[in-house]
């Protein structure tokens, strides 16, 4: 089932992402949600996996006073877009609570932003999550109020006496870490949240609790994937940055005008390259490939614009005589480039787009425009 049809219905939903944090545990003068993962902010990730989700109306990032500048240059950097910057708390509380109280109670307000039905609340230094888990927490938070993502604890938990010495221990089977995602129904949460003490903003860490504690909302708890896990430490950098190289996914749009020429060649592609990429269609009426070398002018055009985003473009123009002679030998060869090209280069951009022009020189058909793309996993 589609999350279209899921959510269909007037169900709307936002999401929160605290950002405030001065990243005390990870060392250093830059908060862990601004270091860079192969020369992009960690943030950017995160936002970015939420902002793929169409579902998803409007998202809103807190940071703190001193850093909002460098988030919105973040934000017109990388194009982000239904993002909002507000200002957060000196606690992880107060922060989310500034969050919600973006959205305005009433729907005649003037505000931009609608007040949504569901709000998901997920860490800005969580950057591997999935839509699958994101539409997993809301779907139950619409059913019981509040949902979260939870994982097996990993080690045992123990308590420790006034002295230092053992206490006692907790039965790891019964007990899970509490992780993020989390989804509330968003009356359910900002009540909660307007009810809880200063102790609960200044000392409280679970979201979870404060709906069950002040709302009587018990939540669904989800089981979450092992890419849940969060930036804390740097070796955590270290870590999500060989994720990021290692979940690199490569996709290959073909572009022509002939639909059977196009499948033909998707065909070969996908049959040659296997696991390696997957091959996507796109047939377009506007596109030509007829006038020599000049044909490659827009996309020089197009390498300009992207290069300032940290996207690299590559152009490789093909004479082929005939058609037939474009036989699977020949796309082997050919296809053998964008793995290279990928494989070989030591640091890898955010994204890369190797355009291959196959000119094909018949009487009937026109000529072929291959665009190979390499882009980060999905989830990124």
């Amino acid at each position: 089932m589609e999350p279209g049809d899921v959510l269909s219905g007037g169900a709307s939903v936002a999401a929160v992402l605290p950002a405030g944090g001065s990243g005390e545990r990870l060392g250093g003068a830059t908060p862990k949600q601004f270091c860079a993962l192969l020369g992009r902010p960690l943030i950017s990730y995160t936002v970015r996996a939420l902002e793929r989700i169409n579902w998803i109306s409007d998202i809103v990032v807190v940071v703190s006073l001193e850093n909002i500048e460098t988030m919105k240059s973040i934000i017109e950097k990388y194009g982000h877009k239904r993002i909002t910057v507000v200002e957060g708390g000196m606690t992880r509380h107060r922060s989310i609570f500034n969050g919600l109280k973006i959205f305005p109670e009433s729907k005649l307000s003037s505000c931009p932003l609608q007040k949504p039905e569901v709000v998901i609340i997920h860490d800005a230094v969580r950057p591997f999550v999935e839509e699958d888990i994101l539409l997993k927490v809301v779907l139950a938070a619409k059913e019981h109020g509040a949902a979260g993502a939870i994982r097996p604890l990993v080690s045992t938990v123990v308590a420790s006496s006034a002295d230092g010495s053992l206490d006692h221990s907790l039965e790891r089977s019964r007990y899970r870490a509490s992780e993020m995602p989390q989804a509330f129904l968003f009356d359910i949460i900002y009540q909660a949240y307007h009810q809880c003490t200063d102790y609960d903003l200044d000392y409280g860490t679970e979201c979870l609790h404060l709906a069950l504690k002040y709302c009587k909302t018990n939540a669904k708890l989800i089981e979450g994937s092992p890419d849940l896990w969060k930036v804390t430490y740097k070796r955590d950098l270290y870590a999500a940055e060989s994720v990021i190289k290692d979940t690199l996914s490569q996709q290959v749009c073909v572009t022509t005008d002939m639909k059977e020429d196009a499948v033909q060649l998707g065909f070969l592609l996908q049959e040659t390259l296997k696991n390696e990429v997957k091959v996507h269609l796109n047939v377009s009426e506007n596109m030509s490939f007829s006038n020599g070398m000049e044909e490659l002018s827009w996309i020089k055009e197009f390498a300009r614009e992207v290069k300032k985003k940290n996207i690299l473009v590559y152009g490789l123009l093909i004479h082929y005589n005939k058609w037939h002679l474009l036989e699977q030998k020949r796309v082997m060869e050919v296809a053998v480039v964008p793995l290279l090209v990928l494989q070989g280069r030591s640091v890898a951009p955010i994204s890369l787009i190797l355009g291959l022009h196959y000119r094909l020189r018949c009487p009937v058909r026109d000529t072929w425009g291959l665009f190979c793309r390499s882009v980060e996993h999905s989830q990124l």
